[in-house]
């Protein structure tokens, strides 16, 4: 679910914009800014909840836009097509700009051209993020939540683990259900990412995980010689998570929260006896989460791997 429709949502309920703004965690000016949109378009909650994540944010992307010149309304229109464009390895701003002003010679100047770029961005997506370049890191985790599986003869349940890895750029996600964090099987994992997305990033981003790193330090930190050999063999750069530093983690951070949702609830029903089944189970629900439209934006995560990521690999 979006932040604006979840906004919306709150604010219909009698929420205050400061609880809105603090529950959210986004700036006070931006919930006020959707919230006076909402107001002057005068349209009913069950007709926000009709529109698509994606026509919501063109709804009042648009609301925002209407007093721009036709000038700037060429520009803005090149963006969403320019941001996709980034995350191909070797694109720059620049050389997005000089494809906009071949296209449109009377176009917008390189010194404006990122400015608008930088004010679209805010308003379509309002939360900081970074650009990954496509094929460049991968992301890997333990979701904090663990999952069950029942022992058949003994009847006794037993708590195992959840892997997740996502590629950066596409944010195309792999998980499965693992008996322990422990060594042996954090590599399996590792590797078995590898083989569902076909292929080898330039780097693997771990958080400083026992399995990956023996030793932890911001500059420096020791990684454990059966990874390190791992990464060798299959040519890639291991590079563990800062401590402290939120943003180099948050991607994952998210997706595992999202797969509480599109996973943990799909299966949370069903009794598995085996890792195998349980898998089979946690792979079909990612088919789904892969396949559904990234919110804000008109393609998948699927979508995207297959156009812009998977051959970089």
């Amino acid at each position: 679910m979006s932040k604006l429709r979840r906004i919306l949502q709150l604010y219909s309920q009698g929420k205050s914009k400061l609880f809105i703004s603090q529950y959210l965690e986004l700036s006070r000016n931006t919930v006020d800014k959707y919230v006076l949109q909402y107001r002057l378009l005068d349209l009913p909650l069950e007709e926000v909840e009709k529109l698509t994540d994606t026509d919501l944010d063109k709804l009042f992307f648009v609301q925002a836009t209407e007093a721009l010149s036709p000038k700037l309304k060429v520009l803005y229109s090149f963006f969403p097509y320019m941001e996709r464009e980034l995350k191909k390895t070797g694109v720059t701003r620049h050389f997005m700009w000089q494809e906009y002003i071949a296209k449109y010679p009377d176009g917008i100047q390189r010194s404006q051209f990122s400015v608008h770029y930088n004010r679209w961005c805010r308003k379509v997506n309002p939360v900081m993020h970074i650009n990954h370049k496509a094929g460049d890191k991968m992301y890997v985790d333990y979701a904090g939540k663990t999952l069950q599986i029942v022992d058949i003869e003994s009847g006794e349940v037993k708590q195992v683990q959840f892997f997740v890895a996502i590629l950066g750029s596409s944010q195309y996600t792999y998980a499965e259900a693992t008996m322990s964090q422990g060594k042996e099987d954090f590599i399996t994992s590792v590797e078995n990412a590898l083989h569902f997305f076909g292929g080898v990033p330039a780097a693997i981003v771990p958080d400083n995980l026992k399995s990956a790193v023996t030793k932890s330090n911001r500059y420096e930190p020791t990684l454990n010689e059966t990874f390190y050999d791992f990464a060798e063999h299959y040519g890639t750069t291991i590079l563990p998570a800062r401590a402290y530093k939120p943003r180099d983690k948050a991607i994952v951070e998210g997706v595992v929260k999202i797969l509480y949702t599109r996973v943990f609830s799909v299966i949370r029903d069903k009794t598995f006896f085996s890792l195998r089944d349980q898998n089979t189970a946690i792979w079909e629900a990612l088919k789904v989460h892969n396949a559904t439209k990234l919110s804000s934006k008109s393609y998948s995560r699927l979508e995207l791997y297959n156009d812009v990521e998977k051959q970089t690999l």
